[in-house]
């Protein structure tokens, strides 16, 4: 449990951690175009209204920091020609910056809409890949890059917690404690030879943010029971409600 609950104090603002598992496989990727450098399928690690964070896991890339970046996002039955600017540069790693010019920014904004959301969402929790996942985690929910949705539970089965990944937006109740909000600040992989993770680190508001709450609640109200059972999906917006 202390894996998942380490808090960090700093004179600037207060952030905590969270360790999350990580699943392997994201059907959200984006290949680029252009004739200045060579054509790669990229995997998106994160992606957000304003940018994104891209990963090419078979080899080397030829895009520095400056250069343009143009392609598809390609997402289920989705797609979205993209126009973006390269910021950094980590290894097999580039972070986008999208262009905000000819009302692209509603183009992004439509393309990662709650429709689109729910329609890539998957009940990680059904899935018998062999995934070694915490035996507390009881509800897993899943929309590739931009959603997800853990719900944890105490050892008699009560549900015990759930946090809400919503982009860079941090939503998280706690049995005890109540409902915290924040921003997502970094994102770090932590690979063991048994399972692979996510360390998670977001500023935490020192109120509730109503936005990240109201989001939160319109993407619960068209999460259907295939996905999360009702009951449960009512107790998380009793929860995100008081």
């Amino acid at each position: 449990m202390d894996r998942h609950l380490n808090l960090i104090k700093t004179d600037f603002e207060q952030t905590e951690k969270r360790i999350f598992p990580r699943f392997p496989f994201s059907y959200l990727t984006f290949k680029n175009s252009g004739k200045s450098v060579d054509q790669h399928v990229f995997e998106i690690k994160d992606i957000s209204y304003t940018g994104m964070q891209l990963c090419l896991k078979d080899g080397g890339h030829e895009f520095t920091p400056g250069l343009d970046i143009n392609g598809t996002v390609h997402w289920q039955k989705a797609s979205l020609d993209t126009i973006g600017k390269v910021k950094w540069v980590n290894g097999s790693r580039i972070g986008v910056e999208f262009s905000s010019e000819n009302g692209f920014d509603q183009e992004v904004k439509d393309f990662l809409s709650i429709e689109n959301m729910v329609s890539s969402l998957r009940p990680i929790h059904d899935f018998s890949l062999g995934l070694e996942v915490p035996a507390n985690l009881k509800y897993w929910l899943r929309a590739d890059g931009p959603f997800e949705v853990f719900v944890w539970r105490h050892n008699d089965g009560e549900l015990s917690r759930f946090q809400i990944l919503m982009m860079e937006k941090y939503v998280e109740w706690e049995d005890g404690v109540g409902v915290k909000t924040g921003r997502i600040l970094s994102k770090r992989d932590l690979d063991t030879p048994l399972i692979t993770e996510d360390e998670l680190v977001f500023a935490v508001d020192e109120g509730v943010n109503a936005e990240n709450i109201s989001l939160s609640l319109e993407i619960l109200r068209n999460i259907g029971p295939e996905f999360l059972p009702t009951e449960a999906n009512e107790f998380l917006q009793r929860k995100l409600h008081s």
